[in-house]
């Protein structure tokens, strides 16, 4: 059984947050939450919260099935792009200079299967 969580709109770029997300994909939940906690990374947060919603959703899905935490793993996670936010900035003698602040989606799946 599998269960998907997605953050949008993450005011970081994608490249930033997949440099964490390449640090825990296919590890065991606890082991990734462990590692995520402990991180300096902007992006360790939302990740780890990320993650937590989606073990919280296979825990939601059938209430009639017991499932164990300790067996949960990551099986996909990715991070997409999302809108861009189009800033300007001041620059010398008079101009402007464009600021692009880049947005991500964030979509991590959780399976107890293992593969």
């Amino acid at each position: 059984m599998e269960a998907k969580a997605i953050t949008r709109h993450i005011r970081q770029s994608p490249r930033k947050i997949r440099v964490i997300l390449n640090e825990v994909r296919g590890r065991d939940v606890e082991d990734a939450l462990n590692f995520l906690h402990f991180s300096k990374a902007k992006a360790a947060t939302q990740i780890e919260k990320t993650v937590r919603s989606a073990v919280a959703n296979l825990m939601n899905i059938d209430t009639d099935t017991n499932v164990n935490t300790e067996d949960l793993r990551i099986k996909e996670c990715y991070a997409d792009g999302g809108p861009h936010m189009k800033r300007f900035r001041a620059a010398s003698m008079g101009r402007i200079s464009k600021l692009n602040k880049p947005t991500s989606h964030l979509t991590i799946v959780v399976s107890d299967e293992n593969n």
